[in-house]
């Protein structure tokens, strides 16, 4: 693991695979760690020649923490129901300024960004307010935030947002196990004993429930993008499950109908999760865009 100070934050990241290779930035979700990707996600990249970038957001793993400034909820939909900026640590687009930052310090000058969920979101954003830095934009169960679009169901919602009561290792692996259940996939298999191998590395790594809430502010806080991802003028790619119960299938078709040219791809059974079982399918679906992008820059 390296760190870095990019956008004037400490930042953990990990880089894989030829430093000559096209690169691609991975930017992860709610509370993930830069450990979450899957190792045969990752190393299907590199083995195609991809240079790979993964890094720990604000406020979990390795990178910086914000201690202590805990988010109020009612307030923030109280100012965003009275269209005032919400007052709380971050935004989705300081976020994305850490993405582009990390790019700037480690003196690349684009890259394919490419993010899963609220690394979606964020990844939307360093399109948007970076474009330079981005080749393309990779979207993995994802969504605009625009108003109108289906909401979680509520075993879903409950699952991501409700807290493990105790905090030693077995307690936080058991609930993050069954949590995870709400919101899996239905047609490929979910290895609860990998799993909970990997829920506890990732524990041992850093178990930092408190930057959640700033996560959930920062998503909450977050402005509809879809008027604005309209007028992107930037090759995109959009992958969703159609068992996704946290972002339901409507999120990534509206999202992909609100890019110019985007190419939208959903997947039969495949739910808010990276089983072992899909990445094969995903694979098949970035590198061939990723080599449609290279030859329309050469």
């Amino acid at each position: 693991m390296a760190r870095i100070r990019a956008n004037g934050i400490d930042m953990a990241y990990e880089a894989y695979g030829p430093e000559d290779g096209a690169p691609i930035l991975l930017i992860h979700g709610f509370g993930q760690q830069l450990t979450a990707w899957p190792e045969e996600f990752r190393d299907g990249l590199v083995n195609a020649g991809l240079r790979v970038i993964c890094f720990d957001n604000r406020d979990v793993g390795l990178t910086q923490k914000w201690d202590g400034m805990i988010p109020d909820p009612r307030s923030i939909t109280a100012s965003l129901r009275n269209r005032r900026k919400p007052d709380i640590p971050y935004f989705l687009s300081d976020m994305a300024a850490d993405a582009a930052g990390l790019l700037d310090a480690l003196r690349i000058d684009s890259a394919h960004i490419c993010g899963a969920s609220m690394g979606g979101m964020i990844a939307q954003l360093v399109a948007l307010g970076h474009p330079r830095k981005a080749r393309s934009l990779i979207a993995i169960f994802s969504t605009t935030s625009d108003n109108g679009l289906p909401p979680s169901t509520p075993e879903a919602h409950l699952a991501l947002t409700t807290p493990s009561v105790a905090h030693d290792r077995a307690s936080v692996i058991g609930h993050i196990l069954k949590s995870r259940r709400a919101y899996a996939s239905t047609a490929f298999a979910v290895d609860d004993e990998r799993a909970a191998v990997q829920i506890g590395r990732a524990y041992n790594r850093c178990y930092y429930p408190e930057g959640l809430l700033r996560h959930w502010a920062a998503i909450l806080a977050g402005p509809p993008r879809g008027e604005q991802l309209k007028g992107l003028e930037l090759p995109a790619l959009v992958m969703h499950g159609s068992a996704d119960t946290l972002l339901l299938p409507e999120h990534g078709r509206q999202l992909a109908a609100c890019i110019p040219g985007a190419e939208y791809h959903e997947i039969e059974g495949w739910g808010h999760d990276l089983p072992a079982g899909v990445v094969p399918l995903l694979h098949g679906f970035m590198l061939p865009f990723i080599e449609k992008v290279k030859a329309s820059r050469d």
